[in-house]
């Protein structure tokens, strides 16, 4: 029998309440962030703009790339197509971007019966075009590039006979309204066409008005057969127009023709024109390649500006901070703040750069156009999806700012923290500073050590890289740096302002770094890429002009130099050598892992029985006199980057996308001078679009008369050697280019540099205030002030050129064995002038600002 137990059962253990998670970006902590955002506007809008003019350079750089992407020219001889069909301009690479091939990937001419036989087309004509120079009165007529074209191939825009008769005979020819109207020409008239450098007089048998008007280029319209004769090249064609039976989709005519016709790539839409001239494929890689490179390294700077204005900011809280933490804030709950408070600045702030974004791309889409970039009628593609992506990488960019910046202020202790209110602690963190110390090491490793130790373009890039390395150690290090150059100052006479001047930039020696911090990487940057550009190009032409050694150079004006000339003058007597040389680009490719790699390099064609006489390329291994058939020489660069000597084995790859296995018989300096890639001239030749020589470089005795031989050549000149250029790493339109989003780059630096410093000085109204309520003259805070932004701009320029220095002494060393870089002395003035330009005003302009109002007042202000 069981007991009653008389007590009461005690009550289980109420559970614990769960502590309710807060996140960064909750209501709660969104809203407390808020909070202090509007009670600090002036600290947070420097964060702000950093953002925002980042955001828009980045929505910018995206805009581009969808245009470089989706965008395209209308057709204009190939408007009335349907599809046109041509050759594949780009060599595939599997897990790559297909590169661009320079030279026209030609169709056999059985292609137009295939093609013809396909349902759905109407008809299908072959088109050839030929470089034509006009001449009117003994001079070459200015405007578009000039193309000559069969008749029957002008049903493709179609062109209408305005008057006169189509050609019918050899010498026929028939004109586009517009050349005709510009060399002033009517039918009956006689008009001499050069092709090559072979004039030719013509009768012009009618003039035709097109259907779409031609900005890109002229048409002159000969019989199908002399068309034929001048291409020059039996058994090809450049493109077939397709004309579309009544009702049939262009899209599905062209999917049909790819399966019956294989090896061809069909074109719709907009893309025909890419098969019209060759340059606006060219172009539509170039925009592609440019908006993507300049957009990370935006990216990247975009990180680096908005985590470090955010650290000044950060740091400017020390205050506030340190009572957070005294009346109980834990460290997670200031990261959250923080944090919440960078993705509020960070959203605002890109977002509001959106629209400037797509105003600067519209601003860039004209700069290229008119440096030749993009051709005419190139239409911008503006969607959202570039204003996406620049909102999302610039709030990303951010909260990891936020992030960094809010580390220190969180891990502190409360009694700790409200004794660092005052005074800037004078250690750095071992973290901080083994780091630093570790990418010096790293910086100058691969400035020094990587030119010596590795082969090819491998030197050079490793070198490039020891800059922006070398300044992210000058951010970690700045306090140490700083400190370390007022310390030197200091020990040189001077009065109470200089002394107040070098006792602050020791003391705050934090907030000094943190705001001079982006004017180093300025100066920095503005030096590593003005100066190795220079010492590129000066490397090229000291190679072009030392390595050109005959007599004469003949030169055109026209498209080209037929290569029959080069026999011509050799008959002519008092001429020893005649060394032809073509011009074209070439793509190398190599085994790297289980990838291909490959690098598209300019190639130059020469007669290797001519080169002893006429040019100099500095052979260091082999001989080129071996340059016969499926050979090559290849520059010390080019031949370190591929990692093949002579007697090896290289894939090249011409300009019409031909391969060959080519034995290296010869390596060379001269590279920059006269191309990475040497090949035999009639190779080159056969496997250009035009077949046209650039040179003719021409050794001679005194009494040849050069000048009298080519008198029936309009087009042809006798000059010296000076006329041969470097070869053509860029073209002048692509050279402003980069000079156009260079000074975007650093105008976005120095804006972050005005941002830096405005924000320190203004700051600084209390230790203004309590330096006058002690008795200093206001003109001698402004006289401290002078010699701090001395100072800064001193320590910005030399930390920025040390910095830069091991960069372009390694490139250089890898370019042309020599420790020397080619630094013009007017650049660097430039450069220093432009540091202090931008620094000066920055700190003078808010420290009379801050010191305006009296010292009673400013002293009783919140900060």
């Amino acid at each position: 029998m069981s007991r009653k137990s008389g007590a009461k059962a005690a009550d289980p253990p109420a559970p614990k309440k769960a502590k309710k998670k807060v996140r960064t970006l909750s209501r709660r902590n969104l809203s407390l962030a808020w909070s202090t955002i509007r009670g600090r506007k002036g600290g947070f809008a420097a964060v702000l703009i950093a953002v925002a003019v980042g955001s828009a350079v980045i929505t910018a750089c995206g805009v581009l790339l969808e245009t470089g992407i989706g965008s395209g020219v209308p057709a204009e001889r190939y408007h009335r197509a349907a599809v046109v069909v041509g050759g594949y301009q780009s060599m595939p690479v599997e897990g790559d971007t297909d590169p661009r091939l320079s030279e026209r990937v030609r169709l056999p001419a059985d292609t137009v019966a295939k093609v013809a036989a396909v349902k759905g087309v109407e008809s299908a004509v072959g088109d050839v075009s030929v470089r034509m120079t006009v001449l009117k009165k003994d001079s070459v007529l200015d405007g578009p590039s000039v193309y000559g074209h069969g008749w029957s191939a002008s049903v493709l825009a179609p062109f209408t006979l305005r008057s006169g008769t189509w050609p019918r005979a050899a010498d026929d020819v028939v004109l586009d309204s517009d050349i005709a109207q510009r060399a002033g020409v009517a039918p009956g008239d006689t008009l001499t066409l050069v092709t090559g450098s072979k004039p030719g007089s013509y009768r012009v048998s009618g003039i035709a008005e097109p259907a779409a008007t031609l900005d890109r280029q002229s048409a002159v319209f000969f019989t199908d057969d002399q068309a034929a004769r001048l291409y020059g090249t039996s058994g090809k064609i450049d493109a077939v127009g397709v004309l579309a039976a009544k009702g049939t989709d262009a899209g599905d005519l062209a999917d049909r023709i790819k399966k019956a016709v294989p090896g061809v790539v069909t074109y719709t839409g907009d893309d025909r024109s890419d098969v019209e001239t060759l340059d606006v494929g060219q172009m539509r890689s170039f925009v592609i390649e440019v908006a993507s490179t300049f957009g990370a390294t935006m990216i990247l700077l975009v990180i680096i500006v908005v985590a470090g204005t955010l650290a000044l900011s950060v740091q400017q809280r020390r205050r506030e901070l340190a009572l957070l933490r005294a009346v109980g804030a834990t460290p997670r709950q200031v990261l959250r703040m923080i944090g919440g408070e960078a993705v509020l600045v960070g959203t605002i702030g890109a977002v509001l750069g959106a629209i400037p974004g797509i105003l600067l791309a519209m601003l860039l889409h004209t700069v290229f156009a008119a440096a030749g970039a993009l051709p005419p009628g190139f239409s911008l593609v503006i969607t959202p999806l570039p204003v996406l992506f620049a909102v999302l990488i610039c709030v990303l960019a951010a909260r990891i700012g936020g992030w960094l910046a809010a580390r220190r202020a969180a891990k502190v202790s409360a009694v700790e923290a409200l004794g660092e209110v005052a005074v800037e602690p004078k250690k750095l963190g071992w973290f901080r500073l083994w780091l630093g110390v570790l990418l010096v090491a790293v910086g100058l490793a691969a400035a020094i050590v990587l030119p010596i130790a590795l082969p090819g373009e491998s030197a050079i890039e490793g070198a490039a890289s020891s800059a922006l390395v070398l300044v992210i150690a000058v951010g970690l290090l700045g306090p140490r740096l700083f400190g370390g150059v007022a310390t030197l100052l200091g020990r040189g006479p001077g009065g109470v302002t200089r002394f107040l001047a070098i006792a602050n930039s020791r003391a705050r020696a934090r907030r000094l770094s943190a705001a001079t911090t982006p004017l180093i990487m300025a100066v920095t940057m503005a030096s590593a890429q003005l100066f190795s550009g220079t010492t590129l190009a000066a490397t090229a032409h000291d190679q072009a002009s030392d390595g050109v050694i005959a007599d004469h150079v003949v030169t055109s004006d026209s498209a080209g130099i037929s290569p029959d000339l080069a026999e011509a003058l050799r008959s002519i007597p008092g001429v020893r050598t005649v060394g032809p040389v073509a011009r074209t680009s070439t793509i190398l490719t190599w085994p790297d892992g289980d990838s291909i790699q490959y690098r598209v390099s300019t190639a130059q064609g020469v007669d290797p029985a001519a080169v002893p006489d006429t040019m100099n390329l500095d052979v260091l291994r082999g001989d080129l006199s071996g340059l016969t058939g499926s050979t090559v020489a290849l520059s010390r660069l080019v031949a370190g980057t591929v990692g093949v000597d002579v007697d090896g084995r290289v894939d090249v790859h011409l300009g019409d996308g031909t391969a060959v296995k080519a034995k290296v018989v010869a390596i060379y300096e001269n590279g920059l001078g006269f191309g990475d890639v040497t090949l035999p001239h009639d190779m080159v030749l056969a496997h250009t679009t035009d077949h046209l020589d650039q040179w003719l470089l021409v050794n001679s005795d005194p009494e040849a008369d050069l000048s009298a031989a080519l008198k029936t050549y309009p087009t042809m000149s006798v000059r010296d050697a000076g006329a041969v250029t470097a070869a053509p790493t860029d073209d002048a339109g692509h050279s402003r280019i980069s000079l156009v989003l260079n000074a975007i780059l650093l105008g976005y630096l120095a804006i972050a540099v005005v941002n830096t410093l405005v924000m320190a000085t203004i700051s600084r109204r209390r230790e203004f205030a309590l330096l006058r309520l002690v008795g200093t003259r206001t003109s001698q805070v402004r006289s401290m002030m002078r010699q701090e932004a001395g100072l800064i701009v001193l320590c910005a320029v030399v930390v920025g050129t040390i910095a830069a220095l091991p960069s372009l002494i390694g490139m250089s060393y890898a370019i042309r064995h020599s420790v020397f870089p080619s630094i013009p002395p007017l650049a660097y003035l430039g450069i220093v002038l432009a540091a202090a330009v931008i620094a000066w005003p920055a700190v003078m302009l808010p420290a009379r600002i801050a010191l305006r109002p009296p010292a009673v007042e400013a002293i009783t202000r919140p900060e």
